[in-house]
């Protein structure tokens, strides 16, 4: 038997939304049309709550796209799945030719059917109890488990077709990339700032990133790394823009200029207020940090109330209650995790005081802050800056 196979994807939240529900759909299809060119031609397609890839030839690479779907978010489960005609016999011939593979080392399995289609003449409970009686049939050593099988088996009799497939694996879940906006993420070298990129991403937020170095206190190779952060975030994140910026002659006047305790709290109000004209250019609506309440000096309570004050713009910190074991895990996730922990410096590092100020008044920062021109100084780091374009692969055009 020629068996026809396709992606299912299924979403969450979405089906939730009310009246621009189909925008978001919509949106989840253009992104995994975007990704899907490596692969060969698909049709893809969004019909009840579900959306259909579908190969258009057999050169198409079913496994690359399937890797691929899962990492789109708004897609909370990809499976594949047999394609047949609406008839139990057409469904018991799929079953036979197409489970057996899919079944082989499992122990347990239990049926679902779910009947959207309400002309097909036996219910749900009918075509459970026939294709598990079939595999039970076809297969020696397995037994039937409801309530904790290690494979749920499931026949969808929908408009069109019917569907058999085994399994399901998770997705990237949250909401379509582009439907909250634009956000900046300041990213560091370090684990938590492509975690909490991606995290933001997650809920429907275009990453652009802007990275700040110190050459020749910071090497080429710190640079590549935080390069390398980036495209790897492009698996999740479609395409950044990484802006780049030198801070060297701004650290340096601070050292010179500034008492060293407040040193690490007047560099991050220049960030944020270069980040901040870096978003007003490029069009995004929010800055993203990676910072996690009390980790280092920089990152308590009075820190973080003093760095805020240096901009008008909302600043999203979705690690700032997740400890580091738990930011670990969401690299490690995201695949970041091996490159953010290699031994090459950022600029964070540079002039790192012995004693750096942990419960901060802004006045005093502010009067530091006064001891050196700088409008003058942020105006001349602006004008570094430049800009690389990374994307998932190189013919995506998100």
């Amino acid at each position: 038997m020629n068996i026809q196979e396709v992606i299912l994807c299924k979403y969450g939240e979405l089906v939730l939304k009310g009246a621009n529900r189909s925008s978001f759909e919509s949106m989840l299809v253009k992104e995994l049309r975007r990704r899907a060119s490596p692969y060969g031609v698909f049709r893809i397609y969004y019909r009840q709550s579900t959306i259909y890839i579908e190969p258009q030839n057999d050169a198409c690479d079913m496994q690359g796209m399937y890797d691929t779907a899962r990492k789109v978010f708004g897609i909370v489960g990809v499976t594949r799945a047999a394609v047949c005609d609406k008839t139990m016999d057409s469904i018991t011939e799929t079953v036979r030719a197409y489970l057996p593979d899919k079944l082989a080392g499992a122990r347990t399995f239990k049926v679902e059917a779910k009947r959207s289609d309400k002309q097909f003449p036996l219910k749900s409970p009918e075509i459970s109890r026939q294709i598990g009686g079939l595999i039970l049939s076809l297969m020696r050593g397995i037994r039937v488990d409801v309530h904790d099988p290690d494979v749920t088996v499931t026949v969808e009799v929908r408009d069109e077709h019917a569907y058999v497939r085994a399994g399901q694996e998770n997705g990237a879940g949250g909401l379509p990339l582009r439907s909250a906006g634009r956000g900046l993420l300041l990213l560091s070298g370090g684990i938590d700032s492509p975690v909490a990129g991606c995290m933001m991403a997650k809920r429907g937020l275009e990453i652009e990133a802007l990275h700040f170095e110190s050459f020749p206190y910071t090497s080429e190779r710190a640079r590549e790394k935080v390069m390398t952060l980036a495209q790897e975030m492009c698996e999740f994140c479609g395409r950044i823009h990484v802006h780049v910026i030198s801070l060297t002659h701004i650290q340096e006047m601070l050292r010179d200029s500034c008492e060293e305790d407040y040193f690490t709290l007047l560099l991050r109000i220049c960030m944020m207020r270069l980040a901040e004209r870096c978003a007003a250019q490029f069009g995004c609506d929010c800055l993203v940090t990676g910072e996690s309440l009390g980790q280092v000096a920089s990152q308590t309570l009075a820190a973080i109330r003093v760095t805020d004050s240096a901009t008008s713009l909302p600043v999203f910190r979705p690690c700032i209650g997740l400890d580091k074991e738990e930011i670990v895990g969401q690299a490690r996730h995201y695949g970041t995790f091996e490159t953010s922990i290699l031994p090459f410096e950022d600029c964070c590092t540079v002039f790192t005081p012995r004693h750096p100020k942990t419960k901060p008044q802004l006045g005093a920062v502010m009067a530091e802050l006064a001891k050196v021109d700088i409008d003058a100084l942020l105006d001349e780091a602006y004008a570094t800056m430049e800009t690389v374009t990374l994307r998932v692969y190189e013919n995506y055009r998100g």
